[in-house]
């Protein structure tokens, strides 16, 4: 019975295995994204600067923080990038260099300790949002902390 089916999947794994390119073919592509990641992947891409807004509204690109990982995920691929740094505290600013243009959410985990949540943003990264020091920064909002 093991030899027949062999026989059978073999046909089907070779012809599988001849028709991919490249490894990006093996990604499963969701039929309702009407952009493939594969594509996504071969624009432009910027350096994210992140930063936190504490709950009265002041921006900071410096200090040390309860935060896991900063995370932008692609509204339409659904692609994450991360900052994991081992899931304790981070200083800022952190950067993470390589994101495609695209619409993300912006958002940051929570450390270890567990002393601080943080909201979500939604932005555009592209040219147009470079600032004057070479990076798009984002500032994620701490909506609550002990």
């Amino acid at each position: 019975m093991k030899n027949i089916t062999f026989k059978l999947m073999l046909p089907l794994l070779l012809a599988m295995l001849n028709g991919c390119s490249s490894n990006d073919d093996f990604i499963a592509q969701d039929k309702n994204i009407p952009v493939a990641k594969k594509e996504i992947s071969k624009t432009q891409t910027y350096t994210i600067r992140y930063g936190l807004i504490s709950q009265n509204g002041t921006k900071t690109l410096s200090g040390s923080y309860d935060v896991g990982s900063f995370v932008a995920t692609n509204t339409i691929t659904g692609e994450s990038f991360e900052t994991y740094a081992g899931g304790g505290f981070q200083t800022l600013p952190q950067y993470y260099e390589g994101i495609p243009e695209g619409t993300y959410t912006f958002t940051a985990m929570q450390g270890q300790g567990g002393w601080v949540g943080y909201g979500s943003v939604t932005g555009i990264v592209s040219y147009d949002q470079v600032d004057g020091d070479g990076y798009i920064t984002i500032y994620i909002p701490i909506i609550w902390e002990e």
